[in-house]
């Protein structure tokens, strides 16, 4: 076992077996976020991907995993909006996105606003069932933000949507996953060594072809490419796996009727084998 941590003010990073554990540890304000939180949140990610990590699980300490943006010192008159959003957020989220090895997020307590954005750009999120999910900015005279919009008008549709918007009511974990907002929900006391335990496994697998279904997945949410277009893309990444590794191990062990043992590595090439 191989075990490494780092920490700042309010995040920390652990990193054992090739999978890190970034904590948002800001219990005493429900861990919720200003710009040098995000800024820390990025750090981390980046020295999780220079580790070369094969999975990461993000979780919140304390009773929540994020109430959002910590606006407790935030004079509206002179907010910087956009530098905290598309400055600081957006980045972080199209970083959290594209991260090299298969995500997981843990939702307990409130995931609201910036929470919820976390949620939204990580790959896979099991979901306590007592969590709070939507939107609680009907009494800010904000509006909604950090992707909510996206999500809940793809999954949700426009009517139930703008219902959660206009009332600030919150689904429960069990309800958002029941709606096909995330993965999987638990009992609160499960749902943190379930999710661990998903990232463990991850990081034990194919490292390479789980990417390429990543990018398909991607380019299917974000490019609304069609059903053809998708398979065509299916076939070229399946062929290029085929010089991994992974792929060979793969096809290996089954036909020799034993367990695989995965490196990640990419392509043969690449990795000078």
């Amino acid at each position: 076992m191989s075990t490494a941590t780092s920490s700042s003010a309010e995040i920390d990073l652990t990193i054992t077996d090739g999978v890190a554990e970034i904590t948002l540890n800001a219990p005493q304000r429900l861990n919720s976020l200003g710009p040098d939180g995000l800024l820390a949140l990025s750090d981390a990610y980046a020295e999780a991907e220079r580790a070369g990590v094969r999975a990461v699980v993000l979780r919140g300490e304390g009773r929540a995993f994020c109430a959002g943006r910590d606006i407790s010192g935030v004079d509206p008159a002179t907010d910087d909006v956009l530098g905290y959003l598309e400055g600081r957020l957006q980045p972080l989220m199209e970083q959290m996105t594209a991260f090299p090895a298969p995500t997981y997020a843990v939702a307990h307590g409130a995931c609201l606003g910036v929470g919820l954005g976390l949620l939204i750009a990580s790959d896979v999120v099991y979901v306590a069932d007592s969590a709070k999910i939507g939107s609680p900015f009907a009494n800010l005279g904000a509006t909604l933000d950090s992707g909510g919009h996206a999500l809940f008008f793809e999954r949700l549709g426009a009517h139930r949507t703008l219902d959660l918007v206009y009332s600030g009511r919150l689904m429960t974990g069990a309800e958002a996953v029941r709606a096909g907002l995330f993965s999987q929900a638990f009992p609160d006391d499960e749902v943190l060594e379930r999710t661990r335990a998903a990232a463990r496994a991850a990081a034990v697998g194919a490292t390479q072809a789980f990417l390429a279904s990543k990018t398909l997945v991607h380019e299917l949410r974000d490019g609304r490419i069609g059903m053809w277009t998708s398979m065509w893309a299916e076939n070229r990444v399946q062929a290029s796996l085929r010089d991994t590794p992974d792929y060979r191990e793969g096809f290996a062990a089954f036909q020799e009727k034993r367990t695989p043992v995965f490196t990640g590595e990419p392509r043969a090439q690449e990795a000078g084998l």
